[in-house]
């Protein structure tokens, strides 16, 4: 079905059957306690659907509209950073070569230019933007302003980037083709933040960094590495060129930086004394609250993959 990859697709059908079971459990829990209110509940599956439905119709178009998605992405949480992290008024300049970066970082993924991409944001644009901010003739805040804009670019645009060079590896595994890792990536992602939830809920008791995120448990996030670990070894061989045991490997790694991506937003919203990054998707926030967890997997997994298998 539209040329894709039997496990790829069985995936996505997959994906799409458990959201249809959310929101049949949602219209359930209203009929048996209509006196709650699940609007936010309703607005999080809503938005899940929308979601989901714009990346399966991206990944289904093509490699190239799919980098150009992820990039778009990246426009939107630097954007959405930049909102929330003060700025200097002198640092405009410096901002718009900062966002200039993402074309040309997503130009690299497509090229399959592993060199450049590689070090195209953390060694060039990192020193290049402090010497434009030098010329601007401000040096009232420039430690914090440059660190504020480098650490931006890291996570908005260089670690997401590490999604849209997946789609350009060579296919291993060709019942899953390309999209197979993309799928992967992001289920596991997503599935561990649902895992570290659902047992801290169950059995959480002794918190992690109550300071940062206080309903963050120890007993939430064993479990939800766990869980996440046998997941993944056994889905990685069905959507990677993993081993089960690869897999195993694989899914703790990103169970762990999934949470450290989930506390280091945190924190910054912490600092900032706000709840939310934003707005932009309702029930859950901005876009840096729905995609920090991916923050720190995309490239772990990445090169984790690539150190392996190319």
């Amino acid at each position: 079905m539209f040329n894709l990859p039997e496990h790829s697709f069985y995936m996505m059908l997959f994906v799409t059957l458990l959201l249809v079971t959310a929101s049949v459990a949602r219209l359930l829990l209203k009929v048996k306690n209509p006196q709650t209110d699940h609007t936010e509940l309703k607005q999080r599956i809503q938005s899940w659907w929308w979601m989901i439905i714009i990346l399966f119709g991206i990944l289904i178009a093509s490699p190239t509209v799919a980098t150009v998605f992820f990039a778009l992405l990246s426009f939107l949480a630097l954007k959405e950073f930049f909102s929330i992290v003060p700025t200097r008024q002198a640092d405009r300049r410096v901002l718009l070569w900062a966002y200039l970066a993402i074309p040309a970082q997503y130009y690299w993924a497509s090229l399959n230019w592993y060199g450049m991409f590689i070090i195209f944001i953390p060694v060039y644009v990192f020193l290049f933007l402090p010497m434009r901010a030098v010329f601007i003739g401000e040096t009232k805040g420039f430690i914090r302003s440059l660190g504020t804009i480098h650490w931006a670019l890291m996570l908005s645009v260089f670690c997401i980037s590490h999604i849209a060079y997946l789609l350009q590896l060579p296919v291993l595994n060709e019942q899953a083709g390309a999209l197979g890792l993309v799928l992967f990536l992001i289920f596991i992602t997503q599935f561990n933040d649902v895992c570290q939830y659902i047992w801290g809920k169950a059995l959480g008791k002794n918190k992690i960094i109550p300071k940062v995120s206080p309903n963050k448990t120890w007993e939430g996030f064993i479990g939800g590495v766990a869980t996440v670990t046998i997941v993944a070894g056994f889905l990685a061989p069905y959507l990677t060129p993993l081993t089960l045991l690869q897999g195993l490997v694989a899914g703790a790694l990103m169970a762990v930086a999934g949470f450290v991506g989930d506390v280091v937003i945190s924190s910054v919203k912490r600092d900032l004394a706000i709840k939310d990054s934003g707005t932009l998707i309702p029930g859950h926030g901005g876009l840096l609250d729905r995609i920090d967890s991916l923050i720190y997997t995309a490239p772990l997994f990445f090169h984790y993959l690539y150190y392996l298998h190319y």
